[in-house]
């Protein structure tokens, strides 16, 4: 039988790991409330050097309602009330399929609340946007070999705002829809959709190969209705977030004895990944995460041979990374990054943050980063605090001032994970925080992204 006293130590914990969740919620909505309100309080110059009309959120205020958001709303009420059943009984391939159509039909259904030109199609057709530069694109090689050149900006072929600031992956990747016949802003809002939701299955999968199968069927409701569907639905990163989160699965799945071929195709997914955006470099934070968390160095070599592989191929076309770097970081401080205050932005980014993997999951991460799970070398503590990391790095950078809640994607992926930690018995409640955190946002705001 369970003592008095046993109860009593239970209760105890509970009520201070309750307490932590409250005390956490409260420090992150003053954070966000004090994000939003300080550039209404401020000056009109100081205000306008921000560059953000709905700071720390890239966008303007603009209350508005449309075709998705009937369909956003059905789909938060189903996943609030049926998600956390589901999440247990289903087996396990038809909860990660129900998850990815879930999470696709969430992030559509956000983007038409913008309409579907405004919210879909127009997106990626910017003119500084990388649409803009596919047509120009005759010659692949040519094209490498003179990226670098065309990086700084102010000369007569500096490629657009978008284009210079990654690598010629990015870019690459759109030319390649466009040969294949899926040219334009349709096709390519299509595919980052669709890639950036499959994030949702990558982060359960590498849960599950890591050993911690519970975890990410808790997890699971809350990554198909996360806030950062906004931002997936459609943006480039999200794709970028999409690529890199199998890398992260593919790595977590050749842990296991005799998986060569996943530990390959991971090194390749993460050097794509540093094609696609220089700031995927600090994905090695969650690679090593996951080395830790499997308790092994097993997949390192074949994972190095594909990384390198992917490196090789792109410098003898002619592109080093080190340089495009470089002049990108020059390219930076060419722009309006010089005028955005980083002493409003280092922890403004950390309120769109907030708003991106929500307060449920913020709500979690006493319990997600404890003590006893890092001593335990537990896999969702490793990931997730690998994804604070991550992001913790690049604020530090100063190289993100603003637009953070689509450029951290990537990272924000795994600290959602967070939510895996959160009591069974108040699932339902903390995602339908989520949900209406997440139709607030959509409906207050109208976001560049």
């Amino acid at each position: 039988m369970t003592s008095v006293h046993e109860l009593t130590d239970a209760t105890r914990s509970g009520i201070l790991r309750f307490r932590g969740e409250l005390l956490a919620v409260g420090v992150a909505g003053v954070l966000v409330a004090a994000a939003f309100t300080v550039p209404q309080m401020a000056d009109e110059q100081w205000r306008r050097s921000l560059y953000a009309a709905a700071a720390p959120i890239f966008g303007m205020w603009l209350p508005h309602v449309g075709w998705g958001t009937v369909p956003a709303i059905l789909i938060a009420v189903l996943v609030v009330t049926a998600g956390p059943v589901v999440a247990t009984r289903w087996s396990w391939p038809r909860l990660l399929v129900a998850a990815y159509v879930t999470a696709v039909g969430w992030t559509f259904a956000l983007a038409m609340v913008d309409g579907w030109r405004r919210g879909f199609t127009e997106r990626l057709t910017d003119p500084n946007e990388y649409l803009h530069e596919v047509g120009g694109v005759t010659d692949v090689g040519t094209t490498l070999r003179e990226f670098s050149g065309r990086i700084l900006d102010f000369q007569p072929d500096s490629w657009t705002t978008h284009v210079s600031g990654h690598p010629p992956g990015a870019l690459l990747f759109f030319v390649v829809l466009d040969r294949v016949g899926l040219g334009g802003g349709a096709w390519a809002a299509v595919a980052c959709l669709l890639i950036g939701c499959s994030a949702v299955v990558a982060v359960a999968v590498a849960l599950r190969a890591l050993g911690a199968e519970r975890h990410a069927r808790a997890a699971l409701p809350f990554l198909a209705l996360a806030p950062a569907a906004l931002w997936i639905g459609v943006s480039a990163d999200g794709m970028f977030a999409g690529v890199t989160a199998w890398a992260v699965a593919l790595l977590a799945i050749a842990t296991r004895p005799g998986r060569v071929a996943a530990a390959v195709g991971a090194g390749v997914l993460f050097g794509v990944g540093m094609y696609l955006s220089y700031g995927m470099v600090l994905m090695t934070i969650v690679a090593v995460a996951v080395l830790v968390a499997g308790r092994t160095i097993r997949p390192l070599v074949p994972a190095l041979v594909g990384a390198v592989a992917v490196a090789a191929l792109f410098t003898v076309s002619g592109f080093w990374w080190l340089d495009g770097y470089h002049l990108v970081v020059e390219r930076y401080y060419q722009g309006i990054a010089t005028e955005r205050p980083f002493g409003y932005w280092w922890w403004g980014n950390l309120a769109a943050t907030v708003c991106v993997i929500g307060l449920a999951t913020v709500a979690a991460l006493p319990r997600a980063l404890s003590r006893a799970g890092v001593r335990a070398l537990d896999p969702a503590t490793m990931l997730v605090a690998a994804g604070v990391c991550a992001v913790l790095v690049a604020d530090v950078s100063a190289l993100s001032k603003a637009e953070t809640e689509r450029i951290w994607l990537p990272f924000d992926m795994w600290i959602l994970a967070a939510t895996a930690f959160l009591p069974r018995g108040s699932a339902r409640v903390w995602l339908g925080v989520q949900a209406l955190g997440t139709l607030l946002l959509v409906h207050l705001i109208l976001t560049n992204w």
